[in-house]
C-alpha cells in the first residue's frame, strides 16, 4: 500500500512540473528599462505638426474611425516639448530645414521619428536633377525610425507605422537622442 502511495506521489510531481513547464513561471522578474520600454510603446505622444497633403492623412488617423486613444497615441501635442514621436508628414523645402531641427531639439528624450510620405522619404515627385527646394529625404534632417511609404499614405499605414514604432520600443530598438 505505501509503494502505490509513493508512486502516486511522484507521478503527481510530474504532471506539475510539466504543468509549470506549459504555464511557465508565476512570478516575472523584469528590468526597469523594460517596464519603461512596455509604457512609452503604450503612451506615444506625437507632434502636431504637418507640412502638406499628408498632414490631411495624420488627421484622419486621428480622427474618431481609427481612434488612435486604443494604442495611446490619441492626444497630438501642440507643443515639441510635451511630445516624443514627430511625425513628419508632407514635402520638406529647404525653408524647413531649421524649424525642424529646432523642434527636434526641443523634444525631450527618448524621441522618435516617423517619414510619411514619398515626399518625405525622398523628395517624391519633385525630385529631379538640379532641383534646388526640396529635401530629398527627411534622414538627412532628423534620424528616422519608421518610414511609411505612399503618396498620401492612407490612414491605415501611419496607424500601423505607430504600432510599428511600439513594437520596436518595447524592444528596446534604437534609442536615439
Amino acid at each position: 500500500m505505501a509503494l502505490q502511495a509513493d508512486q502516486i506521489n511522484q507521478g503527481d510531481d510530474a504532471q506539475s512540473e510539466e504543468l509549470l513547464r506549459q504555464v511557465g513561471p508565476l512570478i516575472h522578474i523584469n528590468t526597469l528599462e523594460n517596464l519603461l520600454n512596455h509604457a512609452r510603446a503604450r503612451s506615444l505622444w506625437p507632434l502636431s505638426f504637418g507640412l502638406a497633403c499628408c498632414a490631411i492623412e495624420m488627421m484622419a488617423v486621428g480622427a474618431s474611425r481609427f481612434d488612435l486613444d486604443r494604442i495611446g497615441a490619441g492626444v497630438f501635442r501642440p507643443s515639441a516639448r510635451q511630445a516624443d514621436v514627430m511625425i513628419l508628414a508632407g514635402t520638406i523645402s529647404r525653408k524647413m530645414i531649421d524649424p525642424i531641427q529646432t523642434l527636434w531639439d526641443q523634444m525631450p528624450a527618448p524621441k522618435w521619428a516617423i517619414a510619411m510620405g514619398g515626399c518625405t522619404i525622398d523628395g517624391g515627385p519633385f525630385k529631379y536633377p538640379g532641383q534646388y527646394a526640396i529635401v530629398e529625404g527627411a534622414d538627412k534632417i532628423v534620424p528616422v525610425d519608421v518610414y511609411v511609404p505612399g503618396c498620401p499614405p492612407r490612414p491605415e499605414a501611419l496607424y500601423a507605422a505607430l504600432l510599428k514604432l511600439g513594437e520596436k520600443i518595447k524592444a528596446g530598438k534604437n534609442f536615439k537622442g
